[in-house]
């Protein structure tokens, strides 16, 4: 048995898709989610649907029983109760007896300097800790991260952030999904370490005349002091510890912290990672 955690997330829900694509009986699959009801296409397909909620570690046990693989993928949330919620987790899947533990951390996890890496740190070593036979998928950023909101930022005619010409070796969330599913689908994977990356890494004013290219519009990026991009972020309403996110993402990627490039995530897709270009074409469909 497959169980994979946040399962109607974007990411998660698209693991199982992959999981079944590759001919994994949907009955081996089953998927952890706190709210059953968001799940009942995946029940329709014959996915087993199991109750888990990280805040209730109590849901965990029977969610985990008989788990021969588990992909825990993190939470989100403000970074203690990430680590509270990834802890119990891990602790309830070693009571559980899971076989093997894939967990979806960040990359260059250990001396990754961005805020965020503390708690994919502090997981790892509460992996580490557990004697749980694990795999680490070390996943660069998302390339959605910045283009979930690029028809706005097209309408504006304005790209804005803090990152500079920092560079970003980002892929699709869908490469990070299939490549999860490679994995879970494959056989001595414990110890393994994944540092997954696109093929290409780009900037923001890459992305902004990407946009303007496709769109036929004119599109500027706007690099503005860390504060003032924080200010903005907070007046669109955004909570205190996304805004921290963001921000802090984006000065941390004017140093070069997610400009490195990998050949792992390639390696497992058999094929490139999905360019930017593509991924600004999905957004502005949508």
């Amino acid at each position: 048995m497959i169980v994979v955690t946040g399962a109607t997330g974007q990411f998660g829900r698209q693991v199982i898709e992959h999981l079944l694509q590759r001919g994994v009986p949907a009955d081996r699959i089953a998927a952890a989610v706190r709210t059953p009801a968001k799940a009942a296409d995946l029940a329709a397909q014959g996915v087993d649907i199991r109750l888990a909620d990280y805040d209730r570690p109590e849901t965990l046990l029977t969610a985990f029983a008989g788990a021969d693989k588990l992909l825990l993928v993190s939470s989100t949330g403000p970074d203690d109760a990430r680590v509270a919620q990834h802890r119990a987790a891990v602790e309830t899947a070693a009571k559980a007896g899971v076989g093997l533990i894939a967990y979806t951390s960040v990359i260059g996890a250990p001396a990754n300097p961005l805020g965020l890496a503390r708690v994919h740190r502090d997981t790892e070593q509460a992996i580490a800790d557990s004697g749980l036979p694990a795999v680490l998928l070390r996943n660069g950023w998302y390339t959605e991260n910045y283009t979930a909101a690029l028809p706005e930022a097209v309408e504006r005619g304005a790209l804005a952030g803090s990152a500079g010409r920092g560079r970003i070796a980002s892929a699709a969330r869908a490469d990070f999904a299939e490549a999860a599913a490679v994995v879970l689908t494959r056989d001595d994977q414990a110890g393994k370490v994944y540092e997954l990356t696109g093929d290409t890494a780009w900037s923001l004013p890459e992305l902004a005349a990407e946009s303007a290219a496709q769109s036929g519009r004119p599109v500027t990026y706007t690099d503005l002091p860390a504060e003032q991009y924080r200010q903005i972020l907070a007046g669109a309403g955004l909570p205190d510890f996304v805004t921290d996110l963001i921000v802090d993402a984006d000065v941390q990627v004017s140093h070069g912290a997610l400009a490195g490039v990998t050949a792992d995530l390639r390696g497992l897709l058999g094929r490139p990672t999905t360019p930017l270009s593509t991924v600004v074409t999905q957004a502005l469909a949508a």
